[in-house]
């Protein structure tokens, strides 16, 4: 409502975070979190048998590790805060509110883990002149590997307050907001998955760098293998408690969250997928544990795409299931704040919108004003011709057949119910007709949709100015005057 609204037809401001997100979650998961344990473990065995071959492979593995860490995880982690902060800036901005030392912290721990993977890559070489400088340096991995783990705790705070805020509601306290209902059972999953998911890695590979000394590769895979194996049994205890404590309504979101809409009858057979494909990974672990020179690189190859694709589709389903809130109970994935639907219902959502070019519906600007509407409230999910297209969506409801704006305007007033996931509109009349006009006027011609970054900032006038973010004028004063 307070910001321009940044918009790509083509793939949609979903499908800009997600692949950004996924690729820097995946790279946090599996190296940032669950490999640098690892690697303390490698040089610690290398100083307790006095092998150089478990160090050099130590240091191999590390350098992967530091090279795509420091390059495509630091460059997608901050991709994220750039598209968020285009694509949905109220939600971005509350967070920030609520949690501004939370980040303050984090940004404090993740200057402090750059700097250490850097100073315990760059200083392996010259630690093993003496056995006191080989121990600093392991401790140096190890507190890097604690530094890594931390960053991910502080996010996962933020990342449960926006499925289920729980006391903060009421309270409206930093700790109350850290210590949300999904706190503890997310962090305890994300900690043991992303311990297999780095322990699978670093298999991989072991797999690829030890072809040449076959004996030491058995050993080396038996011990990571067991190390994961443990992890694993971790991983199925963290992943039922994270279940029990996801709120009933967003339960019901996940057959749609898993398979799409067209595809809800899907939702059991993936979930036999699913377990087929830990078990998968179980099974390789185990007969790693038991015959590591005898388990094929493929299998291992396999079992990391596997752990790769099953964060990325539970990053998506995570994501749609607090649908239609962005942060539970509290903002609506439109970015649109709960508790400011009334006001918005009854003076329209032009008239509080900041950056709208046209303020009033009239009998010769239904169009463009419904254009206007669909950009305040749907473009944060939805595009016209892209991903997630509307028209798409109005096509596969009303087919060929001419699109009555009545009939669109039925749907979309009372879509809440229908579609629980969907957010209610937040507009007046006038504008819902105006939607359902431009909607309905797109089946023939379906114009591009372009967003601030393309068609500039309509100037601010004396409506938008006089709107303050974060007060709520009072529905009682017809004017809306704030209290």
């Amino acid at each position: 409502m307070d910001f321009p609204i940044f918009h790509i037809d083509f793939i949609g401001n979903r499908m800009l975070i997600a692949v950004d997100a996924i690729l820097h979650v995946i790279i946090n998961h599996a190296l940032a979190v669950g490999a640098l344990p690892v690697i303390a473990l490698l040089e610690f065995s290398g100083i307790r048998t006095k092998d150089p071959r478990w160090d050099r492979l130590a240091y191999r593995l590390l350098k992967v590790i530091f090279i795509i860490t420091t390059t495509v995880g630091a460059l997608t982690g901050v991709g994220i805060w750039f598209s968020a902060s285009l694509i949905n800036p109220a939600a971005i901005g509350s967070l920030i509110r609520v949690f501004f030392w939370g980040w303050f912290v984090e940004w404090i721990v993740f200057v402090a883990e750059v700097s250490l993977i850097m100073a315990y890559f760059l200083s392996w070489q010259s630690s093993g002149r003496t056995p006191e400088a080989k121990l600093k340096h392991l401790r140096l991995g190890i507190f890097l590997a604690i530094f890594s783990w931390i960053t991910m705790a502080i996010i996962v705070a933020i990342l449960g307050f926006m499925m289920d805020p729980g006391n903060w509601m009421s309270e409206r306290t930093l700790i109350s907001g850290v210590l949300n209902p999904m706190y503890f059972p997310q962090l305890a999953f994300r900690t043991t998955l992303a311990m297999v998911m780095g322990g699978m890695t670093m298999i991989c590979l072991t797999y690829l760098f030890t072809r040449n000394d076959l004996p030491f590769r058995t050993t080396v895979l038996r011990a990571i293998s067991s190390w994961s194996g443990i992890w694993m049994l971790a991983l199925i205890i963290a992943s039922v408690w994270y279940y029990q404590v996801i709120p009933q309504h967003m339960l019901a979101n996940i057959p749609v969250a898993v398979t799409t809409q067209e595809y809800v009858s899907w939702n059991s057979s993936l979930k036999w997928l699913l377990t087929i494909g830990l078990s998968f990974v179980g099974w390789v672990l185990w007969s790693s544990i038991r015959h590591p020179g005898q388990v094929h690189g493929a299998k291992y190859l396999a079992s990391v795409l596997l752990l790769f694709a099953m964060l990325g589709q539970f990053e998506r389903v995570r994501e749609f299931i607090r649908k239609p809130f962005i942060i539970g109970n509290y903002m609506y994935a439109n970015g649109i704040r709960v508790e400011d639907y009334p006001l918005l219902q009854r003076d329209g959502i032009l008239q509080h919108a900041t950056y709208a070019g046209i303020r009033e519906v009239t009998a010769d600007n239904k169009i463009a004003a419904g254009r206007e509407v669909f950009e305040q409230t749907c473009t944060r999910c939805h595009t016209v011709n892209g991903i997630n297209s509307i028209r798409g969506q109005l096509k596969t409801m009303y087919g060929d057949k001419p699109w009555q704006p009545e009939v669109i305007a039925a749907y979309i007033e009372n879509m809440h119910g229908a579609r629980y996931f969907m957010p209610p509109f937040p507009g007046n009349k006038a504008e819902l007709d105006a939607l359902s006009v431009y909607l309905a006027s797109q089946q023939k011609r379906a114009t591009a949709f372009n967003g601030a970054q393309t068609n500039g900032i309509p100037k601010p006038d004396k409506i938008s100015a006089s709107t303050v973010y974060g007060t709520l004028p009072n529905l009682a004063n017809p004017h809306g005057e704030q209290q």
